[in-house]
C-alpha cells in the first residue's frame, strides 16, 4: 500500500465519499456537504505546507477558530467539525492514522432555533391559491396537498415516482435520508388531487410516448439532468401561491409547510414517536423542538385565559 501521506488529501476526500455512498448509502446532499467542507479544511492545511494524514488535534482547532473569525455560524461550524470527525474513523479503519485527532473536540454549541410555521388559515389560503394557480392547477393542487398531508421534505416530495400513487392508495412509501423507508398515510383530499392529476399526467405522458419521447418515472415529471420537478422550482411557485394568499413570501418555503404538518399534528394530540416515524426523523431529539412550539402556544393561552394569570388590583387578596 502506498504511503497515505504521498496521497493527495483529494484521494483521501474521494475515497472517504465513495465508502459513505457504498457502505452507508449517504444522500447525494450529505455527500456534497461532506466534499465541501472536508475541500476546504484541505485547503487550509495545504496553506499550512500540512496534510490530512499528519493533522493534529491542535490543527484542526485553529482551523476552527479561523473558520468562526471568518463568521460561520456555529452550525457551520459544527458541521465542519462532524465531516473531520468523519473523515479520521474513515482513515483509523483504512489504517491511514492511528488515531483521530478530532475525536476529542467539543464542537460549538448549536441553538435550537424554533421552526417557522403557518397558522391553518395560512395553509388554507395556500391551498386556494393553489387551485386558482395561473399556469398549472391541478399540479400545483397536488404538490401542496401532497405536502401538508404527508410532511415530506421537498427533496422527497418532487422525486416521488408515480408508481407508488397508482390506483389511490392510502399511504404511499416514501424513501428518505440515508434511503431510508417509511410508510406516510394520504388524506382524502390528497389522495383526490393526486387523481386529479395523474389523468392530466398521464395523457400529457402518452401524446408524448407517441412522439417518440420517453415516459417517466417521476410523478412530476420534467426536462432536466433529474427527470423531475427541481426543488428550485418548486420553491418558486411556493413563493407564488404566498404572495397570491396574501402571505408575505418571506415567511413561506416548503421546509415551514412540513413545520406547519407537525405542528398542526402535536397541536390536534398526535403523539411525538408518531410524528417522528412520519417525518422519517432518526432521532427523537430532532422532533422534539415541535413540543417547544406547542409549549409557547399553551404558555400564552395559560397567560391569556387563566384568571389567576391575570395581575390582580392592589388590595385585593
Amino acid at each position: 500500500m502506498s504511503d497515505p501521506a504521498e496521497l493527495p488529501m483529494s484521494h483521501w476526500i474521494s475515497a472517504f465519499l465513495e465508502a459513505q455512498a457504498a457502505e452507508l448509502d449517504a444522500a447525494r446532499n450529505t455527500l456534497l456537504a461532506y466534499g465541501r467542507d472536508l475541500s476546504d479544511f484541505s485547503g487550509w492545511l495545504a496553506y499550512r505546507d500540512a496534510h490530512f494524514a499528519g493533522a493534529t488535534q491542535r490543527m484542526v482547532e485553529d482551523y476552527l477558530v479561523s473558520c468562526e473569525a471568518e463568521g460561520l455560524s456555529a452550525a457551520t461550524r459544527a458541521r465542519r467539525l462532524s465531516s473531520i470527525r468523519q473523515l479520521y474513523r474513515f482513515a483509523f479503519e483504512e489504517g491511514w492514522r492511528e488515531d483521530n485527532p478530532a475525536i476529542r473536540l467539543k464542537g460549538p454549541g448549536r441553538k435550537r432555533r424554533l421552526p417557522g410555521t403557518l397558522s391553518r388559515e395560512e395553509v388554507e389560503a395556500l391551498l386556494l391559491a393553489a387551485r386558482d394557480h395561473p399556469r398549472d392547477p391541478l399540479r400545483a393542487t397536488c404538490l401542496m396537498e401532497l405536502l401538508y398531508a404527508t410532511g415530506l421534505r421537498v427533496s422527497e416530495l418532487v422525486s416521488l415516482p408515480v408508481a407508488a400513487l397508482r390506483g389511490d392508495p392510502e399511504m404511499v412509501l416514501v424513501r428518505g435520508k440515508g434511503g431510508r423507508e417509511r410508510l406516510v398515510p394520504l388524506s382524502r383530499p390528497a389522495r383526490a388531487a393526486v387523481t386529479a392529476w395523474l389523468a392530466r399526467r398521464d395523457a400529457a405522458e402518452t401524446a408524448a410516448t407517441a412522439a417518440g419521447k420517453p415516459g417517466s418515472k417521476f410523478l412530476f415529471p420534467a426536462r432536466g439532468r433529474d427527470g423531475h420537478l427541481t426543488r428550485q422550482s418548486f420553491f418558486v411557485m411556493v413563493k407564488e401561491l404566498a404572495v397570491a394568499a396574501g402571505i408575505a413570501p418571506d415567511q413561506v418555503t416548503p421546509h415551514v409547510l412540513r413545520h406547519a404538518f407537525a405542528s398542526h399534528l402535536l397541536a390536534g394530540g398526535a403523539d411525538l414517536r408518531a410524528i417522528q416515524a412520519l417525518l422519517g426523523h432518526a432521532d427523537l431529539s430532532t422532533t422534539e423542538i415541535y413540543t417547544h412550539v406547542q409549549s409557547e402556544r399553551l404558555s400564552a393561552l395559560v397567560h391569556d385565559h387563566h384568571p389567576l394569570a391575570r395581575q390582580r388590583p392592589r388590595g385585593e387578596g
